[in-house]
């Protein structure tokens, strides 16, 4: 016990000496002056001695970078389907939520905003806010290439200066790459990341689903870059050291379960150029007016009786999802009537019906609450997806799918709804797949 008393007061004295040894000899600490305070404390910097590549180009187009928001509506309903799917849906509560957000770049004085197709993809609204102030600002979607992955969107009376576009052909390997978008959203507004092109040719292919959940594989050449691109960078700007939009910011690499190597730094940009053919139709289309809003849909009503009501004149059931493989969700035409709305207007056996009056309908139940509440001699736009060999695809109450060739287009056709004797059937059950 003594011994470890006396080891315990040694080591106290140890400190004690090693902490007197750290204030220098004679020194004096009030001896600080308040002019020498001044002088250390309150400096100035003379930016104009400061050299950097990238500062004037940053500056110029940094604000023409915005935020996108995509809201999308989704409902809730209850309901009941009454004999042959002549059902609606009650208690329907439409509620709209900020899906996801995005970047974009203005590139016209009209307020023409260049962005990626999936930053804007499915929504029932779009909004874009910019660094002037807090407000949203309502857009409209003007065109887009899903398979390229660009979309056009218009806001009116958008005060916000416009790039310069830049001839994405030119890039060189190697030069810097200036990168400006919304990472995570307002939070991270505007912010700027540097890197070099890497790449300027590669191939990058994508498995994805358009608006219509229809799988298609495309094959498309990007920029690579190694500027730190995150989420809500998409549809941002890629500029080069003139302040000029070379690349739209679509997509990057990282680690996970299927790339067992680490992953760093690698981004991918859609070139300008291939975005230019896209923003020519649409300036030419539209000039310096925003589009109208998507066309009102029909009344979705209750009623449940479709005795002398107008019809198309089909047979429609609701496709299984193991056919979205090679067909989009909605409903599948099995038979036309002959002498009918629908065949006097050209729809086939064999189309898909994904939206009528530009709401989308995924299933036969859908197509029905549509046309639930019009009249005779109403005029609906029936958009179908046309994919060849459909038709012959049908086997009793089974799809062939090996009959089905993965291309096709998807067709606007205008229909003028009448009264028929021979009332068709709507087949909200599912079709398997065989």
């Amino acid at each position: 016990m003594k011994k470890k008393v006396i080891i315990s007061v040694i080591s106290l004295a140890c400190i004690c000496c090693l902490a007197i040894g750290l204030i220098p000899a004679g020194a004096d600490t009030s001896v600080i002056s308040e002019e020498e305070i001044g002088a250390i404390v309150n400096t100035q910097t003379d930016t104009s001695l400061i050299s950097s590549p990238f500062t004037e180009a940053v500056s110029q187009v940094r604000d023409s970078v915005v935020g996108i928001n995509n809201y999308q509506t989704q409902s809730s309903s209850y309901g009941y389907g009454f004999g042959f799917g002549f059902g609606g849906d009650y208690g329907r509560q439409p509620s709209e939520s900020l899906y996801g957000t995005g970047s974009g770049v203005v590139i016209t004085s009209y307020g023409h905003v260049l962005t990626n197709y999936h930053v804007v993809e499915g929504a029932s609204r779009i909004t874009v806010t910019t660094s002037a102030d807090s407000e949203e600002h309502e857009a409209v979607l003007l065109g887009y290439d899903a398979s390229l992955d660009i979309a056009i969107l218009q806001v009116n009376g958008l005060n916000v200066k416009p790039v310069k576009l830049g001839d994405s052909d030119a890039l060189q390997v190697g030069e810097w790459a200036i990168v400006i978008g919304n990472p995570l959203g307002e939070k991270f507004a505007r912010t700027v990341t540097v890197g070099i092109v890497s790449a300027v040719d590669r191939q990058v292919t994508d498995t994805s689903y358009d608006r219509y959940y229809r799988r298609y594989t495309t094959t498309n050449t990007m920029i690579q870059v190694d500027a730190a691109i995150n989420s809500g960078n998409s549809g941002g700007g890629m500029f080069n050291m003139l302040g000029q939009l070379m690349g739209i910011p679509a997509r990057k690499y990282s680690s996970n379960s299927f790339i067992e190597a680490d992953v760093d730094n690698i981004g991918m940009c859609i070139p300008i150029n291939v975005a230019k053919p896209l923003i020519e139709e649409v300036l030419r289309g539209h000039g310096g007016q925003a589009a109208s809003a998507a066309p009102a849909a029909g009344n979705n009503g209750t009623d449940t009786s479709m005795l002398n009501k107008p019809r198309l004149g089909v047979t429609v059931a609701t496709l299984s999802s193991s056919a979205t493989v090679k067909l989009p969700l909605g409903a599948f035409v099995r038979e036309v009537d002959e002498n009918s709305p629908a065949a006097e207007a050209g729809i086939r056996k064999g189309d898909v019906i994904v939206a009528v009056n530009g709401t989308d309908t995924p299933s036969a139940s859908a197509v029905i609450g549509m046309l639930q509440g019009l009249k005779e001699g109403d005029v609906v736009t029936v958009k179908v997806y046309r994919a060849n060999g459909a038709a012959e695809a049908i086997r009793e109450n089974t799809l062939d799918l090996n009959a089905i060739d993965p291309n096709g287009e998807y067709i606007d056709i205008q229909v003028t709804l009448r009264v028929i004797e021979n009332q068709s059937s709507f087949i909200p059950a599912q079709v398997p797949a065989a």
